[in-house]
């Protein structure tokens, strides 16, 4: 079980805005680093664009989840992580991040806050604290109970794409995404193809993360 990101954006009228991320991507080949993280950006920011407000849902990309939580006052906070870590802590503590961020964070600085202009530590310390969800679940279980009358949305990347559109191609058009970054995913597609189509075929990713 694994944590790779944390994320807190602003959803406003136009794209999202991202204000601070952490991410632990350790169990990643040094040179793929850089590409998987811009990807998780992106994809995080897409899923939160797709969404409307005051929702919290979990959104299946190949072997990987995205918890979003986005509260109707626009702050929102991503985590994706493995298929396999506990969904009840992932909400726990992305309901913990909001309120921490919205305590220590004028809300003036929302919406034109940068990563390198919001003073926040807390998600590197979060994402690190909360790689056991064992240990994590006995500081949160007493608000994840609380939560668990709460709706949570289950959709794929495919279920918030528009008729007619392909990730593939929002990818190619993405202006957050170099060039490194967009070969890589194009890459990494065609091997989940060739996984699919035939089993013997070794998954791009099977060296460098378990």
């Amino acid at each position: 079980m694994k944590l790779f990101s944390l994320s807190i954006m602003y959803k406003g009228d136009s794209k999202p805005r991202l204000l601070t991320a952490a991410y632990d991507l350790s169990s990643f080949s040094y040179f793929q680093r850089s590409s998987i993280q811009e990807f998780m950006a992106f994809t995080g920011s897409l899923i939160v664009e797709r969404s409307v407000f005051g929702n919290r849902s979990s959104i299946k990309e190949k072997d990987y989840m995205c918890h979003v939580h986005i509260r109707d006052d626009g702050l929102c906070a991503v985590l994706i992580a493995d298929s396999e870590y506990p969904e009840r802590v992932c909400f726990s503590l992305l309901d913990k991040v909001l309120d921490e961020f919205s305590r220590q964070v004028d809300d003036r600085e929302w919406t034109t806050g940068t990563p390198e202009s919001i003073r926040f530590t807390l998600l590197d310390e979060y994402i690190s604290k909360y790689q056991n969800p064992r240990e994590a679940d006995a500081l949160t279980r007493l608000q994840a109970e609380v939560d668990e009358t709460k709706i949570i949305l289950h959709n794929t990347m495919d279920s918030l794409l528009q008729r007619g559109e392909k990730l593939d191609d929002l990818v190619q058009k993405s202006e957050d995404l170099g060039q490194t970054s967009k070969t890589f995913y194009k890459t990494v597609s065609q091997r989940i193809w060739d996984k699919h189509s035939n089993p013997c075929t070794k998954d791009v990713f099977a060296s460098t993360h378990p």
